[in-house]
């Protein structure tokens, strides 16, 4: 039986994050990378996509990068596949648990996928028979839950009625993504209602982006609504494509210091996410984005001078 009192988080910044930075990582610096985050307690961790590197060049290499990981008791390395073939790819590459993903926009997914979202269901439902007969576990993800770039507004029963397609096809867990970030907490417990309607609250997970600085008060809401799975990035890597200078998903240790807060278990070690955080933004020459990264590591910077 699940614990109430604890959050599982899915670390994905060495995918969802990386994917979005300007500066192309080598496939040993992101298993550096990736390695830390399980040290530091996380255990499941999004590792790359099998997607085209001319489309995603950040990524090329993730086979290299799932190769190269040790398995670990309790660790699931996950990659990102968009169709067979990069279904195939993975396999091949050893990953043992893949994700989908579709949009609840139509235009998203015409401009995304340039499909479809009845078109992006068909080619989810033929990963999943593949999936199936190779044994490993699939993880769907579905964007723009809150909120379009192009069309703005996206009912919940729209995001509902996907989330069902997706879990009776066999998705063990659905990732409700605010992909703008324009979400909110009322319209987060709405969300949340409308997708527990067509399926269980153990199979959701919520994946908020920082864009209107919302994504915290919207984790807050979700676990009041009973939801215990987060998706988040350490540092805060990735921006938000269609907001350029706004950040995007929410820094791996602003979730894990709300949950503290709340005497919430997660297993996850704050100081290291830090250390990690500095290291990684040094890679990407990049600033610190996180305000409790920023204020822990001042913190640190005034105890070391007295």
């Amino acid at each position: 039986m699940a614990d109430d009192n604890f959050i599982r988080l899915v670390e994905v910044g060495a995918r969802d994050g990386l994917q979005n930075e300007q500066r192309a990582l080598s496939p040993e610096t992101r298993v550096q990378l990736l390695t830390r985050l399980a040290d530091a307690g996380l255990q499941t961790l999004e590792a790359g996509a099998f997607v085209s590197p001319r489309w995603v060049p950040q990524m090329a290499g993730s086979d290299q990068v799932l190769k190269q990981l040790p398995a670990r008791p309790g660790v699931t390395w996950t990659a990102l596949v968009p169709n067979l073939q990069g279904l195939e790819a993975a396999l091949a590459a050893g990953c043992r648990e893949v994700a989908v993903f579709v949009a609840a926009s139509e235009a998203f997914s015409q401009k995304n996928t340039n499909c479809s979202i009845a078109e992006s269901l068909n080619r989810v439902h033929a990963v999943m028979t593949r999936a199936r007969e190779a044994g490993v576990k699939v993880r769907g993800y579905i964007s723009c839950v809150m909120g379009c770039p192009f069309t703005g507004e996206v009912k919940p029963e729209d995001v509902a009625a996907i989330s069902a397609s997706l879990y009776q096809m066999g998705c063990y867990e659905i990732s409700l993504g605010d992909t703008i970030g324009t979400g909110t907490p009322a319209a987060t417990k709405a969300l949340i209602l409308a997708c527990n309607q067509h399926l269980p609250l153990s199979a959701l997970a919520g994946h908020f982006h920082d864009t209107y600085g919302m994504a915290i008060a919207n984790i807050y809401a979700a676990i009041e609504a009973g939801v215990r799975v987060f998706d988040s990035s350490v540092a805060g890597l990735g921006g938000c494509p269609y907001s350029p200078g706004a950040t995007g998903n929410v820094a791996t240790e602003e979730v894990v210091y709300l949950l503290n807060g709340l005497s919430i278990k997660h297993g996850v070690n704050i100081d290291a996410l830090i250390d990690i955080g500095v290291f990684i933004n040094a890679e990407l020459d990049r600033k610190v984005t996180s305000s409790v990264a920023r204020a822990l590591l001042a913190k640190r910077s005034n105890r070391s001078l007295s």
